[in-house]
């Protein structure tokens, strides 16, 4: 089961929404209805899902929706139309009780505004969600000891807001919302107010936090490179509609409109791209058994000067040239075994093409592609990471 499921959602800003939602259904654009009926369209007919652990990023321009959006997950903003679940619960037939008991226990959020009080040290900015909650005092220091130091500002607990840099008060807004321990983080334009340099390591900040707290977020931002960066999912808007949902490789590699072509035309695609884009299956293999005879055969037969040897298991052992296994055959020698070369490098799936320049200039073998277990999973060349760049895109066999 998703942990988020949002379906047909929609929200009309107006006293008299009935006219614009008739419009709406039939295909009526933002403008148009608000031309006609005065009534601003937020959202319209928005379906999707989050998937427990992962971070999905809601992105478009200013006047997409998607800070609209945000608030309707923990039911901020009503809608007009629609529902919101969370863990199967739907949030929005919640009565006023239970959606505040449930604010408080699933849900942190993060503003762009950091929303600290100036008064207030950073360590009792860090309790305030416990604090009305009811928690016993020496319960709620604890957790905001802990989360201060999860964001890095152990030491700091102390100081007043003002004595903060813009990136220690948005790490104060986070171990705010983790304090309350919730499994789902808000975080509505978290950065953008943040000097590029601090913005960025606020970036590789929540990413490395992501990987020890393993929470649920939705990131709302209108900057595609903080998205790619960030985001394992990326649904993208324009005038409250969703134009496209998909990893940061889906939307660069096939836009769904020409919207989407000219909203990632000028990213630089060796930062997103990863080398499982590009990398080709290793169609044939070796095994450390083998003959060089029978090594060279299969080179032949898919037109390679190298080769891959694997164990059966297809844990990487090394790489063979053809040129090895002719000095081999010359020599005599009945397997590849002493022609191996196993000092290569490799890759993961996941490592972006401008890793590879500087691997791919130092060598020309192809490089191997391994998962965690150094698993071959298939091979990159420099043709393939060439031709990935001079279209802008990968076919996934170049």
């Amino acid at each position: 089961m998703s942990k988020i499921v949002i379906e047909h959602l929609t929200k009309i800003f107006g006293p008299h929404p009935e006219k614009a939602m008739k419009m709406l259904e039939q295909g009526f654009s933002k403008d148009e209805i608000m031309e006609k009926t005065k009534h601003g369209v937020g959202v319209a007919d928005v379906s999707f899902e989050v998937e427990e652990g992962e971070i999905l990023v809601v992105m478009g321009l200013s006047g997409s929706g998607k800070s609209t959006l945000i608030r309707h997950i923990n039911r901020l903003i009503e809608p007009t139309a629609g529902k919101v679940f969370v863990d199967g619960i739907e949030i929005t037939a919640l009565d006023h009780a239970e959606l505040l008991d449930t604010r408080r226990k699933k849900f942190g959020m993060v503003f762009q505004n950091f929303g600290l009080f100036p008064h207030r040290t950073v360590l009792k900015n860090t309790e305030y969600g416990l604090e009305v909650q009811g928690i016993d005092p020496a319960i709620r220091t604890e957790r905001a000891y802990q989360s201060l130091k999860l964001v890095g500002l152990e030491g700091w607990e102390d100081t007043k807001p003002s004595q903060l840099s813009g990136g220690m008060q948005q790490r104060v807004g986070l171990a705010r919302a983790l304090t309350v321990d919730p499994d789902i983080l808000l975080m509505d334009e978290a950065f953008s107010a943040l000097d590029p340099l601090i913005r960025r390591d606020m970036q590789h900040e929540l990413i490395a936090l992501q990987d020890r707290v393993k929470k649920t977020i939705v990131f709302i931002t209108h900057d595609l490179d903080e998205a790619l960066k960030i985001g394992d999912r990326i649904v993208l808007m324009k005038d409250g509609r969703i134009i496209q949902v998909g990893t940061g490789e889906d939307i660069l590699t096939n836009p769904a409109t020409k919207y989407v072509e000219r909203f990632v035309e000028d990213v630089d695609v060796s930062k997103v791209l990863t080398a499982r884009t590009i990398m080709r299956a290793a169609r044939v293999v070796a095994f450390p058994g083998d003959g060089p005879r029978q090594a060279l055969h299969k080179m032949k037969e898919e037109a390679v000067s190298s080769i891959c040897v694997v164990k059966r298991d297809y844990t990487l052992v090394g790489q063979v040239r053809a040129d090895s296994a002719n000095e081999a055959i010359k020599r005599g020698e009945k397997r590849i075994e002493g022609i191996i070369e196993q000092d290569m490098v490799t890759v993961n799936a996941e490592d972006t093409l401008n890793t590879l320049f500087p691997i791919l200039a130092e060598t020309d073998l192809p490089i191997p592609v391994v998962d965690d277990n150094n698993r071959l999973m298939g091979i990159v060349g420099k043709s393939s990471l060439l031709s990935a760049l001079a279209e802008g895109v990968s076919n996934g066999n170049a």
